[in-house]
């Protein structure tokens, strides 16, 4: 089908915060913070478990995992939209969407995949503690991680690919901070029946079997804390996996909240409110709860942080 008013598209104008004036330094300043503070927070984690051999065990090998999904995942995002707000011109050029596109999938996939590892990481070790050292052993482990990454990669790839392979005719404004699918497929002009059926598929596979698994994952985890007639031992097991549930809930709370609220209520204020949530303060939370709620990543931390102190003196 011929459209009159199709263009080639160079760049997209991303129009969030535009209209908040000096609002708009604020913003940067506040944007600015958290992510230094998420960048560091998950990069002293990183360093953290490398360096204290007490550390070197499945579970936070899985977690710098986890730290590096939430650096790249934030870094694709924030940066162009700190950038932007110091800027008149609020532009993205259409290669630097397609790779921001590609690195928010590749890194957002791989926070589910993780999380599902962890979560069979923490089954393992909770109810089937005597062969915990057998199954999850350094080989298995690096097998699981390299899944993930054979599974992220052509998820990423031909989403990045496909959106915008649609020529667009309607506009280059992005009513966003950030190139996010629906307002992309907003500007398209062909039928995108297709890639929306194919965005179905892949919200069900990277959300709802990830949950669904975790969920059963924990309801066998809580059952045998249940069933230890030990009130330390249960207070033990609890504590090894209750970081990891609250990190599940927010990000299935803050990504359910983005991407599966209703239309209705769909509007780009909304919008920008609930992505900032999902791209720029929960991120910075998961180091926090990590550090905070787990006495052996708060102990190694503390020793870190002594050491490097020490050494300055």
């Amino acid at each position: 089908m011929k459209w009159d008013n199709e263009t080639t598209v160079n760049e997209f104008i991303l129009l969030a915060f535009s209209s908040l004036g000096h609002l708009q330094i604020l913003l940067f300043f506040v944007f600015l913070l958290v992510y230094l503070m998420t960048v560091m927070g998950n990069l002293l984690i990183i360093l953290t478990i490398i360096l204290n051999s007490t550390l070197h065990s499945p579970m936070y090998f899985f977690l710098q995992i986890l730290s590096f999904a939430e650096v790249g995942f934030t870094s694709t995002i924030v940066p162009k939209l700190l950038v932007n707000l110091l800027s008149e011109k609020k532009t993205i050029s259409l290669s630097g969407c397609r790779a921001q596109i590609y690195f928010i999938f590749f890194f957002g996939s791989m926070e589910c995949f993780i999380l599902i590892v962890m979560a069979y990481d923490r089954f393992v070790a909770i109810c089937n503690p005597l062969h915990y050292a057998v199954i999850m052993n350094k080989k298995f482990c690096m097998l699981l991680v390299a899944i993930v990454w054979v599974l992220v990669i052509p998820i990423a790839t031909i989403q990045s690919t496909w959106l915008l392979s649609f020529p667009f005719c309607k506009s280059n404004t992005i009513s966003h901070f950030f190139c996010d699918t629906p307002p992309i497929l907003q500007l398209a002009c062909l039928d995108t029946s297709r890639f929306e059926i194919f965005t179905l598929i892949e919200t069900f596979i990277l959300f709802l079997c990830p949950f669904m698994l975790i969920l059963v994952s924990y309801i066998h985890i809580i059952s045998t804390i249940l069933g230890m007639t030990s009130v330390e031992r249960r207070r033990k097991a609890f504590s090894t996996c209750s970081s990891h549930i609250i990190v599940v809930t927010l990000f299935y709370v803050s990504a359910g909240l983005t991407h599966f609220h209703p239309k209705s209520s769909y509007g780009p204020a909304n919008r920008h409110l609930l992505s900032l949530s999902y791209v720029v303060f929960t991120p910075l939370l998961n180091p926090l709860i990590y550090s905070l709620r787990n006495k052996e990543v708060k102990g190694a931390l503390t020793r870190f942080i002594k050491r490097k102190m020490h050494c300055c003196e």
